[in-house]
């Protein structure tokens, strides 16, 4: 503790909290007039984004899995954790200054603490090759897809927030069916905090997710959301964000989660295939994967600001 920074401090003491329900949606923030756009590492390929109780942006790398810190004020930063030669993809912040990564083709999580970089704990999820994609913390635990194998994992988390040994499958029973492309994906706490809510990409299709794992789809009266991909709430407003296709869909749920209505979309010539989504002030925040563009080592990628619908 003693080689902490006093603003790291102050940084990880007002990050999100990780286990009182639902604990998805960032609390209340001032206004930042920071760029709409932040220049990030070329070559970095970024996948998730997490935001706490300051105006810092942690991002993850889907090329060696390194961390970088962006301040959303002045749009600098810098890797703050050398990642272990595989991916980090989905990222939450909790109130402890930890980042819980989804660790993608790698098949593990990742705890890091964001004051010095170090990994806290690592799991090994899966031995079956696996896509560990997204992350949520609600309901006292992080739970984690992955998009190729229809199971949940969850780490519970103990007294004062103390990590679990290992983690726990939750296999994923009901309505989703795993089909060819990516499947379970991104994973938000439903408005009452008593459940999951997780998006199938190649279906288009949302779920809402016990924490036995058993789906029922939500009806969206006829809509859907192909190439969902990260999800945000906010409330009783679900936002998904549709990579390939540059949008971000609002969805009103109703109070069990059982239904939604499609409320808006929204773009911006900034986007080149967000993937993921948080919230700061009055602001969105993506990261661009830019899929669709073949990565180099100098291949610029960057985050765009774009305020809530």
């Amino acid at each position: 503790m003693s080689s902490r920074t006093l603003a790291i401090v102050a940084l990880t003491a007002l990050a999100l909290t990780a286990a009182a329900p639902p604990a998805v949606a960032a609390p209340a923030h001032p206004a930042v007039h920071g760029p709409e756009v932040i220049h990030l590492p070329d070559g970095f390929q970024p996948e998730g984004i997490a935001i706490g109780g300051l105006p810092y942006a942690y991002f993850g790398s889907r090329v060696d899995g390194d961390i970088y810190r962006a301040g959303l004020v002045t749009g600098r930063g810098r890797v703050i954790s050398q990642g272990p030669g595989t991916p980090s993809l989905g990222l939450k912040l909790d109130h402890r200054g930890r980042l819980f990564v989804a660790g993608g083709t790698g098949g593990d999580a990742r705890v890091i603490d964001v004051a010095d970089g170090l990994v806290l704990r690592s799991y090994a999820l899966q031995t079956v090759p696996a896509f560990i994609n997204d992350v949520v913390l609600t309901g006292g635990a992080a739970w984690y897809t992955d998009s190729a194998n229809p199971v949940l994992f969850k780490l519970p988390l103990g007294h004062h927030g103390g990590l679990p040994a290992q983690a726990v499958r939750v296999p994923i029973t009901g309505a989703m069916l795993y089909t060819a492309g990516i499947n379970a994906n991104g994973i938000t706490a439903t408005p009452d905090g008593r459940g999951l809510i997780v998006v199938q990409s190649s279906t288009g299709k949302l779920f809402k997710t016990s924490y036995a794992g058993m789906t029922t789809e939500i009806d969206l009266g006829g809509e859907s959301v192909p190439n969902g991909d990260g999800l945000w709430l906010h409330g009783r407003i679900l936002s998904v964000v549709q990579n390939s296709l540059n949008v971000i869909t609002k969805i009103q749920l109703n109070r069990r989660a059982t239904k939604g209505t499609v409320v808006s979309r929204t773009t911006s010539p900034n986007f080149d295939v967000p993937t993921t989504i948080a919230e700061y002030g009055k602001r969105f925040y993506l990261p661009n994967a830019r899929f669709s563009t073949p990565p180099t080592p100098e291949t610029p990628y960057t985050a765009v600001a774009v305020p809530r619908p």
